[in-house]
């Protein structure tokens, strides 16, 4: 409000009397300037409320500055007593709340901070010898160091408002509690995926349950539904939300199931359907029928090219098997990032209790393999990792996916969880559709060749699997646009292919 007023204010003439009064006292410009500097500040304070209402230490910090010096910039530009009092007055309220502005910022923005603000310095300087006549500029000159000025001030601003980054942190007593919690209450497909290492943990009081999150941009990403007892998950997603706000943090919740939606939403969350999971009964599945033909010949014609399947857990891995495996999965992933963290893991010899589906020619040569991971408590296993090598003939990826759909039939397995489809439901709609959803499933299909979104749902679709809806839950609407951008960052989809990307090998972990 008070930035509304002085915006309003900067941008509306003054009173006569009082600013004949001004120019007399001032010197010539002050007040000019006094108006832009207040049109400058109310703009600010707009923007600045935002990290205030997050209860930001830096916000509270810069808004006091800012209130006083715009207080005194409605003063000088006409004597605007009724607009200076409306930034006094939040002055003294920001003050006397002072405490509640406890959120911390990044210690690690204060050197690139600084050197911003030397850059901002030097502007400064040289408009100082423009305005005293020892410097001459062009007027495109002019303009450029305003922009440069412009940007420096908006990454300033940025920098010191970052909230606290919290780096991803595991203790081995942690760890321990998070597998036993996981084998005794994991029964969702994406549980096992909690125990990546680049997520930190946070425990129920009295440590019955657990979630596992990253921290990108100021947003706390919550990988999968919280595990553990299911009395105690209402009070952990309490708790953690008082810890996410206690540092600034924007809650989310990626690929929560159906079946804890009524819970989220009672804890204030707002859920958004964000794809489907493809799930096999491997009891009920069978290469019989003309809708699965092209997967059958894919299966003959693989087997017929002397390919035979091996299912190996990571501690019968050989150090030959264990190279071949590595330089399949250099040639499927080529440059790109390893990609992941909902439903993927980000080691392949690291966990027990996986199992490897490897694919092997007759001359002993690994083709492709497949990761599988458990859900202990409920007795299925998902798929984590999907590699085949340059070599390989077509239709391996769909011959080793009913090889092993065939193994956990035989082993006793409910269920194996394939690939998530983004956007599922959307891309397998009709024409007659409302409009707004053609044109949704239009623009996907755009982004198909970067993302691959059509591709992986055809994929799932030859082996006629369940569809389980997942779904992103924010705390607030106007949370969906930086989750979503957090969310893509985090599985590394916003990393472009190339020389120039970096990405850390987690395979041969």
């Amino acid at each position: 409000m008070a930035g509304l007023v002085g915006v309003v204010s900067a941008l509306t003439p003054e009173f006569a009397d009082r600013s004949d009064l001004v120019r007399g006292i001032l010197p010539p410009g002050v007040p000019e300037a006094a108006r832009v500097l207040a049109l400058s500040l109310g703009l600010a304070l707009i923007w600045l409320s935002r990290a205030l209402a997050r209860r930001k230490r830096r916000a509270w910090q810069l808004a006091v500055a800012l209130v006083a010096a715009s207080a005194a910039a409605h003063l000088a530009k006409g004597l605007d007593f009724e607009e200076a009092s409306v930034h006094i007055v939040l002055l003294a309220a920001l003050w006397h709340y002072r405490r509640e502005f406890a959120a911390p910022g990044d210690p690690e923005t204060i050197r690139p901070l600084a050197r911003v603000l030397a850059a901002l310095g030097a502007i400064g300087v040289l408009a100082a010898f423009r305005v005293s006549g020892r410097m001459a500029f062009s007027e495109r000159i002019e303009e450029a160091l305003g922009l440069l000025a412009l940007a420096l001030a908006a990454r300033a601003l940025y920098l010191w408002l970052r909230p606290l980054a919290l780096r991803v942190r595991q203790t081995p007593p942690e760890r321990r509690l998070a597998e036993r919690l996981v084998r005794e209450h994991g029964r969702d497909s994406l549980a096992f995926f909690s125990l990546r290492r680049d997520k930190s943990y946070f425990f129920s009081p009295g440590e019955r349950a657990f979630l596992a999150y990253r921290v990108v941009n100021g947003c706390a990403l919550v990988g999968g539904d919280p595990i553990g007892e299911p009395g105690h998950v209402p009070v952990l997603l309490a708790a953690f939300r008082r810890f996410a706000h206690d540092h600034a943090w924007r809650v989310a919740i990626l690929g929560a199931s159906a079946e804890l939606l009524p819970l989220y939403r009672e804890a204030g969350l707002r859920a958004l359907y964000l794809g489907d999971e493809a799930v096999v009964c491997p009891a009920e599945f069978s290469l019989e029928g003309r809708a699965i033909r092209k997967v059958r010949q894919s299966v003959h014609r693989v087997r017929r090219a002397g390919y035979r399947v091996r299912f190996v857990r990571p501690a019968e891995v050989t150090p030959e098997l264990r190279a071949e495996l590595e330089r399949v999965s250099r040639e499927w992933r080529g440059r790109r990032p390893e990609r992941g963290f909902t439903m993927a893991m980000d080691a392949l010899f690291a966990h027990e209790a996986g199992v490897l589906a490897v694919a092997v020619d007759a001359d002993g040569h690994v083709g492709g393999f497949l990761q599988l991971v458990p859900s202990p408590a409920s007795g299925g296993y998902s798929l984590a990792a999907m590699r085949r090598g340059k070599e390989a003939p077509n239709g391996l990826m769909e011959s080793l996916v009913v090889e092993t759909i065939e193994w956990a039939g035989a082993h006793g397995v409910s269920e194996v969880s394939l690939n998530f489809a983004v956007f599922g439901e959307l891309l397998r709609g009709c024409e007659t559709e409302p409009h707004w959803r053609r044109a949704a499933r239009f623009g996907l299909n755009r982004l198909d060749r970067f993302f691959q979104i059509d591709r992986l749902l055809s994929f799932n679709r030859k082996f006629q699997p369940a569809w389980r809806p997942r779904y992103l839950c924010v705390e607030r609407v106007l949370d969906f646009p930086l989750v979503g951008l957090a969310y893509l960052h985090v599985e590394s989809l916003l990393t472009p292919p190339g020389s120039w990307a970096t990405s850390r090998d987690l395979t041969a972990t």
